[in-house]
């Protein structure tokens, strides 16, 4: 019995390496493995925003808040040769010209063109 053992035992130690040549070998012939990705795209989307430009005003307009806000105030008036605010008015720069403005109701009451 113990020879019988024995002889099972070492044809086991010989057959091993020969099973696992086999089992490697059955690896490659299987078909490789698909992996499937889900591609996502960003797009960019840009807007363009059309910016009106007054380049003609007229005296009596009422400016709103959002064109007041382009604006820049013009505190020292003397240096561009403009007469004094009256009280309640403010002169103030749109692109090259001076507008003479109500503080509180935002209405053109004189311009001088840009010089």
């Amino acid at each position: 019995m113990k020879k019988i053992f024995a002889a099972l035992l070492s044809a086991s130690f010989l057959l091993s390496p020969m099973v696992v040549s086999q089992a490697s070998a059955d690896d490659h012939r299987r078909p490789p493995v698909v992996v499937h990705k889900k591609v996502v795209v960003h797009k960019k989307v840009v807007v363009h925003k059309k910016v009106v430009v007054r380049s003609h005003w007229k005296r009596g307009y009422r400016v709103n808040a959002s064109e007041r806000r382009r604006f820049s105030d013009v505190n020292d008036y003397r240096r561009y040769r403009l007469a004094p605010p009256p009280r309640g008015y403010r002169w103030v720069r749109a692109d090259n010209d001076y507008l003479l403005i109500g503080v509180t109701s935002g209405i053109i009451s004189s311009i001088i063109a840009g010089r």
